[in-house]
């Protein structure tokens, strides 16, 4: 049975409990080391293009970094800071898979907006699930999420509508209460992935 997305909530705040302080540094150096990006291309224009390029490359693993991250937290882990670099230990597949289903949206979102936003929700457990199997291939992994959430797009999409009044909060609060909402979020999505991927094994076991 499918757990409720409020449960799921709840499940990731009690995950995040003592360890709200590591789950907001870790999350805060990530949002520097991106926002320093963004910041040079404004002092520096010149450098745009060297800057994108070195963003690009980057993003990919530190989002596989904040997946393993996140995923610990779910599971009552030992979550530890430097995680969030331990997407470069799979370098070539966390690009692959990001440069991919950036280039999958994009193909999609050409034909209306809607398909754009079904693409997104079909490949978004896909860093999940190369943090649980670093030998799985991106394509691979794009295909696995894409056939692990059919029949979950919808359920997930109001998992993130659940958190849009809280984002608007946050703004109010000029967007310092990211730092907790963006931890809550990540861990409840992690939650999420946890959930249909024991749904999926008891299914096939059947």
């Amino acid at each position: 049975m499918k757990t409720e997305n409020i449960v799921l909530m709840n499940m990731a705040k009690e995950s995040l409990k003592g360890k709200w302080a590591l789950a907001i540094g870790t999350f805060l150096v990530y949002y520097i080391i991106i926002g320093a990006l963004q910041t040079v291309f404004r002092i520096s224009p010149q450098t745009t293009i060297s800057i994108s390029l070195f963003s690009l490359i980057i993003s990919g693993p530190m989002t596989l970094g904040l997946a393993i991250f996140s995923l610990t937290l779910s599971r009552n882990q030992d979550a530890r800071f430097e995680q969030i670099f331990q997407g470069f230990n799979n370098f070539g597949t966390s690009l692959g898979a990001y440069l991919l289903m950036i280039l999958f949206v994009i193909l999609w979102s050409i034909l209306l907006i809607i398909p754009g936003i079904i693409a997104a929700l079909s490949y978004s457990m896909t860093f999940f699930i190369i943090a649980d199997d670093n030998t799985i291939g991106a394509m691979e992994a794009i295909d696995k999420s894409k056939k692990m959430m059919d029949g979950y797009k919808l359920k997930y999409f109001y998992l993130i509508l659940r958190f849009f009044g809280w984002a608007l909060l946050c703004i109010l609060t000029l967007g310092i209460g990211f730092l907790w909402l963006a931890p809550y979020m990540q861990v409840t999505m992690a939650k999420f992935y946890e959930d249909i991927k024991e749904e999926q094994i008891i299914t096939e076991n059947i």
